[in-house]
C-alpha cells in the first residue's frame, strides 16, 4: 500500500516534501475581514505586522472544500490510502470535521487525533513518514500515533498578555496586572487543554529557566527508561529576532545535551492568540530510534 501523510501547518510545517509522500494543509488566518493561508500568503512576518498594528486576528479550521481537493488530489495521483495529521481535537474543531469527512473514502482516508500541536505534531508527522515509508498501513500508522500520542508535554510563556485580552482568554484586569507586576506566565499543553503551570517576574530569561526545569522533571519522571537519543525537545518561538531563537536553542541543547533539539516557529494558530514574543518549548520519544 501507497501511503501519503498529510499534516496541516499548525505542526510548524510549511513545504510539501512530495518525493518523501509528505503534503500539507495551510490553515486559515482571519485579519480583519481578509482569509490568509499559512504559508502560502501569510508568513510569519506578515501575521506580527498585524498583530502590532491592531488588527483584529482570528483563526479558523480549514475549508471543507479545502481539505477534500487534497484528498481527492492525493487519492487521484496513485496512494493507496491519506494519513491526515491535524491538530489536536481538543484546541480545534477540524480534525472530528476531518473524520466526518473520511467517512465517505471507504476506509481510504484515516484522521489521527493524538492530541499534538506545534512542535509535538510536527514529530508525529515524522514518524508517520517512518512508518509509511515501512509500508506500514494507513490504520496501523493512526494506531501507532494515538497510542503513543500523551506520550509528549508542551510548555509556553508569552512576553505580554495583550493579545490572549483581546482574544478573549483572559480579563482586562489580569492583564493589566500582570503587566505591572511583569509577570510571565508559564503555560503546559499535555494532550487535553491548555492549563497554567505557573508564573514568574521578570525576565523572559527566567521563564525560559522555569520552561526548562519544567521538562527536565517531565524527562526524568516520565521518560526515564527511555534512551536520551531517543528524546525529541523542540523549542519554538513567535516573533523574535533571529539572536533572540539562536540563544533559545542554545539554551535548551545545553540543557538537554543528549537529546535531540531543534528550532521551529511557532504555527499561526498559536502565535495569533500568543502575540509577539512567545516562546515554547516541547517534548516527544522518536520511534525511529
Amino acid at each position: 500500500m501507497k501511503v501519503a501523510i498529510l499534516a496541516d501547518t499548525n505542526s510548524g510545517i510549511h513545504t510539501p516534501d512530495e518525493t518523501a509522500g509528505l503534503f500539507v494543509l495551510p490553515m486559515p488566518v482571519i485579519v480583519g475581514e481578509n482569509t490568509y493561508y499559512e504559508g502560502e500568503n501569510l508568513s510569519e512576518e506578515d501575521l506580527c505586522r498585524y498583530i502590532e498594528r491592531g488588527d483584529r486576528v482570528t483563526t479558523s479550521q480549514p475549508p471543507i472544500g479545502l481539505l477534500i481537493d487534497k484528498l481527492d488530489s492525493l487519492l487521484g495521483a496513485g496512494y493507496d490510502e491519506v494519513v491526515y495529521i491535524p491538530m489536536s481535537s481538543s484546541l480545534s474543531s477540524s480534525c472530528n470535521t476531518a473524520k466526518m469527512v473520511a467517512r465517505e473514502y471507504d476506509g481510504k482516508v484515516h484522521v489521527v487525533d493524538n492530541r499534538r500541536i506545534s512542535v509535538t505534531q510536527k514529530d508525529s508527522v515524522m514518524d508517520a513518514l517512518y512508518l509509511a515509508k515501512k509500508k506500514v498501513s494507513g490504520k496501523k500508522i493512526v494506531r501507532r500515533l494515538e497510542e503513543e500520542g500523551l506520550n509528549c508535554t508542551i510548555y509556553l510563556s508569552v512576553s505580554s498578555l495583550e493579545q490572549l485580552k483581546n482574544g478573549g482568554r483572559i480579563t482586562s484586569s489580569a492583564a493589566a496586572i500582570a503587566t505591572v507586576l511583569n509577570i510571565k506566565p508559564v503555560l503546559t499543553f499535555r494532550g487535553e487543554k491548555i492549563d497554567s503551570y505557573g508564573k514568574v517576574r521578570g525576565s523572559m530569561y527566567r521563564a525560559q529557566l522555569k520552561m526548562i526545569d519544567a521538562l527536565h522533571k517531565d524527562v526524568d519522571r516520565r521518560f526515564s527508561d527511555i534512551a536520551p537519543e531517543r528524546i525529541r525537545i523542540g523549542v519554538a518561538g513567535f516573533g523574535i529576532e533571529e539572536e533572540e531563537r539562536d540563544r533559545w536553542l542554545e539554551l535548551a541543547a545545553n540543557a538537554f545535551p543528549e537529546a535531540q533539539v531543534r528550532y521551529d516557529p511557532l504555527p499561526a494558530s498559536i502565535g495569533a492568540h500568543t502575540g509577539t514574543g512567545a516562546y515554547g518549548i516541547g517534548v516527544s520519544v522518536d520511534m525511529k530510534k
